[in-house]
């Protein structure tokens, strides 16, 4: 019922700002093209300007032939001392983003049948239930409805791990199996229990040991330092799991500290300190081949082990993988309407421009603080400088 509301209240706002844009902003009459037929990259004419409107910046840009984006437009020459301005559109329209909910979901089928099927040999072979009982002790504290060594704790042990190497295709199909286990123990299936609660925020804030999939995409788009993400990524997310787990362990009434959950986050405190400190001293091109190597290889080293595992455990291998892989095809296939529905409530939010509404408060709302801030010091200064002078001066 919530998430019906939220939906409903996200396709409302975006049509009510587009229909304000529409009839009160100049500029805006193909806004509902946009929003369903339009394409990411398209541009809409908006106005024609004086060419003493635009800064010298724009000018000098113009004159090297770069694209110019100028306040959220982009600028073309029109000739006689004139100006263009056109909108690029962020994002796809309402048809083109069920294309893309749907090309999402078939492009996850490799991924989730392999590891999926993977899971399945390791359940099969003891696997899981051996991750169980080692964070056990720390898991049943931040998750106490869950029963010791059951698979659940096993499932969300392989989702935090890969989000730990920063794979997120493989965090998804760990996180859809986490939270099936997780639902089997839900009493009421049109709730989310605590435990599913605390698992999402856990997922959501997205420890990142290695931030390789981030190193990719930068390297990709010809970033000049592609690794210099790295640190900052890690403090990052360790602050957002630390304040997500302690904001909802209070929600719960949940004791954060006890001797095991202090334990265990001063025991990765102290591995992301170590880390850093490594990762400082080696340079852009052995910050990344590090972090490559190691997810990589740490991704191929629990293959290794799993297979050994079912080997140890005589289990049959290959039926195993097969049976689990089957299992994420019909996961990827059934969260396609779930996608497309959230898509689809996201591309209106950002072409109706109900995003940049909010993105402006926000950025009004740090704007006044910084202000504030800055008054206050002067304010600050002014007093200690009038003290000196009563306190030296006799």
């Amino acid at each position: 019922m919530v998430l019906s509301r939220i939906w409903s209240a996200f396709i409302i706002i975006a049509l009510a700002v587009a229909l304000g844009k529409f009839v009160f902003q100049s500029g805006q009459e193909q806004i509902f093209s946009q929003m369903v037929t339009g394409k990411s990259g398209d541009t809409t004419f908006v106005k024609e300007v004086d060419s003493l409107m635009l800064p010298a910046s724009v000018h000098a840009q113009l004159r090297n032939g770069q694209d110019v984006n100028w306040e959220g437009h982009r600028v073309a020459a029109a000739g006689g001392g004139t100006f263009k301005l056109f909108t690029l559109q962020s994002t796809n329209g309402v048809f083109d983003t069920t294309k893309d909910a749907v090309n999402l979901c078939i492009g996850l089928i490799g991924i989730m049948a392999l590891f999926l099927g993977f899971m399945n040999i390791a359940e099969q072979a003891g696997g899981v239930r051996f991750l169980s009982k080692i964070i056990g002790p720390f898991f049943s504290k931040i998750f106490p409805e869950v029963p010791k060594n059951h698979p659940a704790m096993g499932h969300m042990v392989m989702n935090f791990s890969a989000n730990l190497l920063g794979l997120d295709n493989a965090a998804t199909p760990f996180g859809i199996k986490s939270m099936e286990s997780l639902q089997e123990l839900n009493p009421d299936k049109t709730k989310a229990t605590n435990a599913q609660i605390m698992f999402l925020c856990l997922h959501a804030s997205g420890l990142t040991l290695i931030p390789t999939v981030i190193i990719a995409d930068r390297v990709a788009l010809k970033s000049q330092f592609p690794t210099e993400i790295f640190i900052p990524c890690m403090i990052a997310t360790f602050v957002a799991t630390i304040t997500a787990m302690v904001i909802v362990s209070f929600k719960q009434g949940i004791k954060v500290f006890q001797p095991v959950i202090v334990g265990w986050v001063l025991g990765i405190t102290a591995l992301f300190t170590a880390l850093i400190v490594y990762v400082r001293t080696l340079d852009i091109r052995g910050v990344q081949l590090f972090s490559t190597t190691l997810s990589n290889g740490l991704i191929l080293l629990i293959f290794l082990l799993i297979i050994a595992g079912a080997i140890y455990k005589k289990a049959p291998i290959f039926d195993a993988f097969v049976d689990g892989a089957k299992g994420g095809f019909e996961t990827a296939i059934k969260i396609i309407p779930y996608l497309v529905g959230l898509l689809v409530a996201i591309s209106l939010l950002r072409n109706s421009g109900a995003f940049d509404f909010v993105m402006g408060g926000i950025k009004a709302a740090f704007a006044f603080l910084v202000g504030m801030h800055e008054l206050w010091m002067h304010c600050l200064r002014r007093y200690l400088n009038r003290l000196a002078e009563v306190v030296l001066v006799p």
